[in-house]
């Protein structure tokens, strides 16, 4: 991305993204669900904040069998939720205090109940069968027994991608639940059907789209029309994902979808796709914008170092990985793209219990975790209560689980019988989605001032103690170092456009990398560690320097070309000379 003079750099490459995860952001009515008047109720919150766009969970209509990732009607809003004139209050105050709106667009698959799939599963004649992927068992398998599916796919949600259906006698694709059949891209209806959709968003305000699993949407279809099966790497199934991660039709789709649908408003628009499985190649490919594909991706690459052979196998995260992955994407996207930067989302566990210390130093690690990601080249993007350092929910029973995906995690960890219930348990208190979905922590109110009838999920019990209400008249807590950072990327353009070359690459506890921009450079330090850490950075304090953000009250320790950091300490310096 350019940052020459007189070319002028798109709008949300100074921009900070806030992910709202309406069911549990803040409840209006007392259901104990959250809902967009109870949004609605904190735009004065996120305003304060200082984040320039909000990105919504989906709030479409559902049966909500993946908590609204599963769409019945896609221009509509769950009942759940409110209505579509609750929507267009929220947008009206947030666009008042000039935060953007980002709807999260679930196009890969919708729900069971929706009218396409409805009519898809009616007849084998229906107009809209070939809407979504059907076929038949395979050569010489009895229709519904084990073994019997087009594939051996194994879901995303556990068990066989393939559902059985009884009244035609074939099967539908289902890379997630069973309630979310795969739409077939392959077919042009199905796509112009989409791109309308998305013009009446437009048309309505929203700012943009994050997309869902965007790069799952075309599959590698064999020239007779089958699928191939995956290699079994663990488990009962096989991998799905040379068959449907970046097929052969994504770019072109993508292309098309643009044509279609942001022409003439392009540059005013975000638009960041989620893509599992993408290399640092996929996404340049993605993100140049001279090609009119997306303006940034999510990468799952270092969201999966600290995991074994699936995503509930936990394994220590070696900082060195972490940052050559990190690395490797600022030196791939330097010239071309755009980074997506982020530690949390409604699919990933809390990020200071996961890389940090959520006990003693959750303070400090919760704000050395955000100066590190913060100051990296890309843009931000902030999930709910990340911003208060809130951390897992620490579930000690099966019952206080809600996702579908670790429920189902447990039906066939079970099934497998290679691990107790409590290594289960264990699995699930590290990385079950649901660590992110407790509801927003308010106040020290009964239920953390989320509801005042019984929460969809149960609330952190930590959240007398770590709170909104309280850190807002807090000048030294994790919520005001985030403003600080927010505001720095704003005003700062070699936060925004600077060089990153990363320092220290072999050492295991120190994250350290500079930011330059003409003659000006910056240099951030992270220990991501308990332990006093020692960096040799040399040459690179030589001249006078100013502290630009740093987590500790205490002046840091620096001395003849050596920083001293102290545990979870985090310090950016710019060099005056």
């Amino acid at each position: 991305m350019s940052s020459e003079p007189g070319v002028t750099a798109p709008w949300w490459t100074s921009a900070v993204v806030y992910q709202v995860y309406p069911r549990s952001f803040q409840d209006s009515n007392g259901d104990g669900v959250g809902d967009l008047r109870g949004i609605l109720r904190r735009v004065g919150y996120l305003a304060e904040l200082g984040v320039d766009v909000v990105w919504l969970s989906p709030v479409y209509r559902s049966p909500q069998d993946d908590n609204g990732y599963d769409v019945s009607d896609y221009q509509d809003i769950d009942p759940l939720f409110g209505t579509l004139e609750d929507l267009d209050l929220l947008m009206a105050a947030l666009h008042e205090r000039g935060i953007k709106v980002i709807m999260d667009l679930v196009v890969n698959h919708t729900s069971s109940e929706h009218p396409w799939f409805t009519e898809s599963r009616s007849s084998k004649l229906s107009p809209k069968r070939d809407w979504y992927w059907w076929r038949p068992a395979r050569d010489g398998m009895e229709p519904g027994t084990p073994g019997a599916e087009p594939t051996n796919w194994g879901s995303l949600f556990s068990g066989p991608a393939w559902e059985y259906d009884e009244a035609t006698g074939e099967y539908y694709l289902h890379l997630f639940g069973r309630g979310q059949p795969d739409l077939n891209w392959e077919n042009p209806a199905v796509r112009q059907a989409i791109y309308a959709m998305m013009r009446w968003w437009l048309d309505r305000g929203v700012d943009g789209f994050r997309m869902d699993v965007i790069n799952l949407i075309s599959k590698d279809v064999r020239a007779d029309g089958s699928l191939a099966d995956g290699p079994v790497i663990s488990g009962l199934y096989g991998d799905l994902a040379q068959g449907t991660i970046n097929g052969p039709r994504v770019h072109e789709f993508l292309r098309e979808m643009n044509r279609e649908v942001f022409a003439g408003s392009r540059d005013a628009v975000l638009l960041v796709g989620e893509t599992p499985g993408a290399t640092v190649e996929d996404g340049l490919l993605f993100s140049d914008r001279r090609r009119g594909e997306l303006d940034m991706v999510f990468t799952f690459e270092y969201v999966s170092l600290d995991r074994g052979l699936d995503k509930f196998d936990r394994k220590p995260l070696d900082l060195r990985e972490l940052k050559a992955t990190l690395g490797r994407w600022q030196a791939g996207l330097a010239k071309a793209g755009w980074n997506a930067l982020y530690w949390e989302n409604h699919d990933q566990p809390r990020i200071v219990s996961r890389f940090g210390d959520d006990g003693a130093y959750r303070v400090e690690s919760a704000t050395m975790l955000a100066t590190v990601l913060h100051l990296h080249r890309g843009t931000p993007y902030v999930y709910q209560g990340e911003e208060l350092g809130m951390t897992n929910a620490h579930f000690t029973a099966f019952d206080s689980y809600r996702d579908i995906e670790s429920q189902r995690h447990v039906a066939q960890a079970r099934e497998l019988g290679q691990l107790s219930d409590d290594q289960i348990l264990a699995s699930l208190a590290a990385f079950s989605r649901d660590n992110a979905r407790t509801p927003m922590q308010w106040d020290d109110s009964p239920d953390a001032g989320f509801t005042t009838g019984t929460p969809w999920i149960t609330v952190n019990p930590n959240y007398t103690s770590i709170n909104a209400d309280a850190q807002l008249g807090d000048p030294g807590s994790v919520f005001h170092y985030y403003r600080r950072l927010i505001a720095l990327r704003h005003t700062d353009p070699v936060v925004r456009f600077g060089e990153f070359t990363m320092l220290l690459p072999e050492h295991p506890h120190i994250y350290a990398f500079t930011r330059s921009l003409g003659e000006t450079r910056l240099l951030v330090l992270g220990n991501f560690s308990g332990d006093e850490q020692k960096a040799g950075i040399g040459r690179r304090l030589d001249g006078e320097t100013e502290v630009v953000i740093h987590n500790y009250p205490d002046p840091p320790l620096v001395a003849a070309g050596n920083v001293t950091l102290r545990p979870w300490e985090a310090l950016v310096l710019r060099q005056l000379d």
